[in-house]
């Protein structure tokens, strides 16, 4: 079987690393377009349309022997879904917003795949609890300037300098860094894609 990521993140190809051996990575360039308002169903839809776009693009031939990995993640506190911040003053503003408090990580993934010459797709999502110490002002803008959350969904990442200010967390922790591990691999042992 052969796989590949529809992600240029190093984090997943770092956490994929943890489920299978070998992978291409192929990311995805299309423009997201999602009109749904729950965190679970934003996740899997943009991951089902980042594992589309590159099976259907890329897998012109034989389709069989193929999965397509796509993945989204958002942070979700207060009914409100958060991707990436815009820049230094939005990523500001997240922080400020989930520090002394507990959010939701959301992340969706979709597997593409080819069976007796039917094209399938597997859709799933997980959701992590995160809880968050307070923070002074001066901890946020440190943070802030120190470039990590400008690349993050919630404007931050679990696995860096942000880390020291996480408190605890419900459920798998590989789904705050981008991709759940555990479910993943148990996904596709139950496909027989692995």
């Amino acid at each position: 079987m052969k796989y590949i990521l529809a992600s240029g993140s190093p984090r997943r190809k770092e956490l994929l690393s943890k489920v299978v051996p070998e992978f291409d990575i192929i990311p995805a360039v299309s423009e997201e377009n999602c009109d749904k308002d729950e965190p679970s169903e934003i996740v899997e839809e943009l991951s089902f349309q980042k594992a589309s776009e590159i099976f259907h693009k890329n897998l012109t031939e034989s389709r069989e022997g193929f999965v397509v990995i796509g993945a989204d993640t958002v942070v979700s506190y207060n009914h409100r879904v958060l991707g990436k911040p815009s820049g230094t003053r939005e990523a500001f503003e997240m922080v400020k917003m989930l520090q002394g408090q507990t959010h939701s990580v959301f992340t969706g993934v979709t597997l593409f795949f080819a069976d007796n010459n039917e094209i399938k797709h597997v859709t799933f999502s997980e959701c992590t609890k995160v809880h968050v110490a307070k923070m002074t002002d001066e901890e946020i803008q440190d943070y802030v300037d120190s470039g990590e959350p400008l690349d993050k969904a919630g404007a931050y990442g679990i696995q860096g300098l942000f880390g020291r200010y996480i408190t605890g967390i419900d459920g798998d922790y590989y789904n705050v860094v981008g991709l759940p591990v555990a479910r993943l691999y148990q996904e596709l042992k139950k496909n027989e894609l692995i």
